[in-house]
């Protein structure tokens, strides 16, 4: 499967898990403690902002602190809607060729675009199972993005982007053996 194709579908995955927060659930609490989902999607939608000028060729310090702070206003689901559509549009032809300049050094597009694409996956499974929505991800993201998680989970893990790996049982899911790579409880809920 293609990246840029991949990259897109999981875009929508987490753009449809925003569609469906209930007008009462931005408060709910997520997997990632430190975020309630407000806190979660404006961290994604925050993510998506980024990937506009640094696709382009924009370094960290021209984009400075302009994507700081709260980004969704008053309206959480169109603001969301926006963002993901502009992420989308970013890669356009000829970007995933690109290098991109990210805060630790120069990265090629193809890199980064996979870094968002496992962002897009995990977030739309912690916003699912935080606002009761359908947790199941697009199969073959999970699988393209679990190859390319292996021999990435120790960095994440030292830089502590992400949490302790959560074991899983035998002939667990792909889903699930991702979820738990990335330091989630696959059978974790908000009660």
């Amino acid at each position: 499967m293609d990246l840029e194709e991949l990259y897109r579908r999981s875009v929508d995955g987490f753009s449809e898990r925003v569609r469906a927060v209930p007008p009462d659930g931005w408060s709910a609490p997520t997997p990632c403690a430190e975020w309630d989902v407000r806190g979660l999607v404006n961290h994604v939608v925050g993510e998506q902002r980024w990937a506009v000028p640094l696709f382009a060729g924009a370094t960290i310090a021209e984009v400075g602190d302009r994507f700081d702070g709260d980004l969704l206003g008053s309206d959480p689901v169109g603001t969301a809607q926006e963002a993901a559509a502009a992420a989308k549009a970013a890669l356009t032809a000829g970007a995933l060729g690109r290098t991109v300049h990210l805060s630790f050094g120069d990265t090629p597009a193809t890199e980064y675009a996979l870094q968002l694409l496992a962002d897009h996956l995990i977030h739309a499974w912690d916003l699912a199972v935080a606002t009761g929505s359908d947790p199941t991800l697009d199969a073959e993201a999970v699988r393209y993005c679990a190859e390319w998680f292996t021999e990435q989970e120790p960095a994440y893990r030292r830089s502590g982007a992400i949490g302790p790996r959560v074991d899983v049982p035998a002939g667990a899911s792909e889903q699930d053996q991702l979820v738990g790579a990335f330091g989630r409880d696959p059978a974790w809920s908000p009660a």
